[in-house]
């Protein structure tokens, strides 16, 4: 039995994250309110209350649930030889990690403003930190440090930036992962672009 009210109680604050990232990203993160978020949910403010006293806390607790599975990819990185193969391979790896929280990582997009101010901003800008120093080969210069901050962005900035354009996601991540793949192999071998 306790098993199941522990299980419900999982439900109930993975169904608050859902909602609440629905309207996060619907109307912009300063916008929405706990209010709202209940009402979505078809529960009292004060039952919202018992699960997450404030927005940031529901926030806190999105990216905690979904950004783990980017630090456990860190980790792994961190003990790998920094070859460009492993590079890419994390690239790749990285790459689900964005489709598997695509709608998170768009709402940071549209409300960088507001994340700025919130701790789960300083805590993500600590993550791409983390992700560029695995990227950057030693002593890099300036313009490979641009190189592998661009093979990022695109990773990020892409799927947002692609919306619109006709095409299957898949394709798109695809084409993504390959300039961002000869961006890092650029900067890797210090070098720039082939001519």
């Amino acid at each position: 039995m306790a098993g199941t009210g522990t299980q419900r109680k999982s439900d109930t604050r993975q169904r608050i994250q859902d909602i609440a990232l629905d309207l996060f990203v619907e109307q912009g993160y300063e916008k929405t309110s706990l209010r709202e978020i209940a009402e979505r949910l078809e529960v009292t403010k004060a039952a919202l209350y018992y699960h997450f006293k404030t927005k940031e806390s529901i926030l806190v607790s999105l990216f905690a649930d979904r950004v783990e599975p980017l630090d456990e990819l860190i980790a792994w990185a961190r003990e790998q030889p920094r070859t460009l193969e492993v590079k890419q391979e994390f690239l790749r790896r990285y790459t689900e990690q964005l489709k598997a929280s695509s709608r998170l990582f768009r709402f940071m997009q549209e409300n960088q403003a507001e994340l700025r101010d919130l701790r789960v901003g300083e805590t993500f800008k600590s993550r791409v930190d983390d992700t560029m120093e695995l990227l950057l080969a030693p002593d890099p210069s300036l313009a490979d440090r641009v190189r592998c901050t661009a093979a990022l962005i695109s990773l990020h900035a892409g799927m947002f930036a692609l919306k619109d354009v006709e095409g299957d996601p898949e394709e798109k991540y695809d084409a993504l992962l390959e300039v961002s793949f000869e961006l890092l192999a650029a900067a890797h071998e210090g070098r720039g672009p082939a001519a």
